[in-house]
């Protein structure tokens, strides 16, 4: 009897701190109130923690394991089998292909052929099913791609007028749109963590702007650089701190997206320009591009670094032997490779994320934003995968 009444209490307080760590999971999941049919955040620590290491949802079921890489010159799109690192297909798309991106549903890849900013563009639809494409929608301008955050709207980022088109996420006919004339270059987006605002780069303005989500305007401005070029915008797991890549001041600003201020900066290498979370929400992956101008030189500078997200510390640098050009890409479902176009190279690179070593593939002309698919997570905000 002794050992029963002696045990009981300890059984109690283990009981008691169980219920304490379920209460407490509980109110995280519950601490962050989300736009209306926004999926529910899990952990308001880890915005990212639906698309760690092959967490993969039933919407990818029968997908193939492909990179695809829009080739900007080429006009054309190019396919990379992970598991052999040989491009295996190449098909025609519209006039300068710019991004891949994969829908908020996960059941389409969508190439953003953008014209050079002309009016007539176009959407090449992907089925990953098969890897070919679809007929092409005409769309004004599609530099770019998002969605919002309850998955009913396609948001086309029409860089060339500074306006973000919403349109039918499915249909792509035209909803609104939203002006944003201070915004030269508009071009690059996050979300907050509950999908109020997203924050856009201005490419060719030195600006950031912030836009309602729930009341679709302009909120502010916020002024980074007159010298700067803002490029990629990538959101802390927790997301307090927005890191906003800048091309010109090779490094990366921080961005407190609430107050819309600046509250830091971290150098990392010549020409920064895309950024990827790492698998398990801990590291920011920095593609360097190697070069501060627009169309830059073959064999630049490029490199990667990352980022750790804790700390907010430059953690490890990978240079390219023999130079390079990084540009847009992703992180494999199981967090092993990083996937990047070498703009000014006309090559693929994918990066050993536990050792940084690095392989080339040869694709067509001036890749842009590849996409690795499939890609875990419940779904897609846009560009080559923000995945949630």
């Amino acid at each position: 009897m002794t050992r029963h009444t002696h045990r009981l209490p300890r059984l109690a307080l283990i009981a008691g701190a169980l219920v304490g760590l379920c209460a407490s999971a509980v109110a995280v999941a519950q601490s962050v109130t989300t736009v209306p049919g926004m999926p529910r955040v899990v952990n308001a620590a880890d915005m990212y923690s639906q698309a760690g290491y092959n967490m993969f949802s039933p919407a990818v079921a029968g997908a193939l394991p492909r990179i695809y890489v829009p080739n900007l010159r080429g006009n054309s799109v190019s396919v990379i089998d992970p598991a052999t690192y040989k491009v295996i297909d190449t098909f025609p798309v519209g006039r300068s292909p710019q991004h891949v991106v994969p829908s908020w549903d996960l059941k389409t890849l969508w190439v953003t052929n953008n014209s050079e900013g002309r009016n007539n563009g176009s959407l090449t639809p992907i089925d990953p099913k098969t890897g070919k494409p679809g007929a092409a929608i005409p769309v004004d301008d599609p530099y770019n791609m998002y969605f919002s955050p309850d998955g009913k709207l396609a948001i086309v980022v029409a860089e060339a007028h500074a306006r973000l088109d919403f349109r039918d996420a499915h249909t792509m006919a035209l909803k609104f749109s939203i002006e944003a004339p201070e915004c030269k270059g508009i071009n690059h987006a996050d979300y907050s963590i509950d999908g109020r605002y997203a924050i856009f780069t201005c490419e060719f303005g030195g600006k950031l702007v912030k836009i309602d989500m729930v009341n679709h305007k302009v909120l502010g401005y916020l002024d980074l650089d007159k010298h700067g070029m803002p490029q990629d915008i990538r959101v802390s797991p927790d997301g307090k701190v927005f890191y906003v890549a800048d091309m010109m001041a090779d490094g990366v600003f921080l961005i407190d997206g609430d107050s819309f201020t600046k509250i830091g900066f971290i150098k990392t290498g010549i020409g920064t320009h895309g950024e990827y979370p790492s698998r398990d929400g801990t590291k920011l992956y920095v593609a360097n591009r190697g070069s501060n101008k627009v169309h830059g030189p073959r064999g630049g500078k490029g490199s990667v670094s990352v980022i750790d997200f804790a700390t907010r510390k430059v953690v490890a640098n990978w240079p390219i032997p023999g130079g390079g050009s990084p540009d847009m890409g992703n992180v494999s479902a199981d967090g092993k490779t990083l996937w990047l176009s070498g703009r000014f190279d006309d090559v693929v690179y994918a990066f050993d994320t536990a050792t940084g070593a690095v392989r080339k593939i040869k694709v067509g002309a001036e890749p842009h934003g590849l996409a690795v698919w499939p890609q875990p997570g419940r779904y897609s905000l846009g560009h080559t995968g923000i995945m949630r």
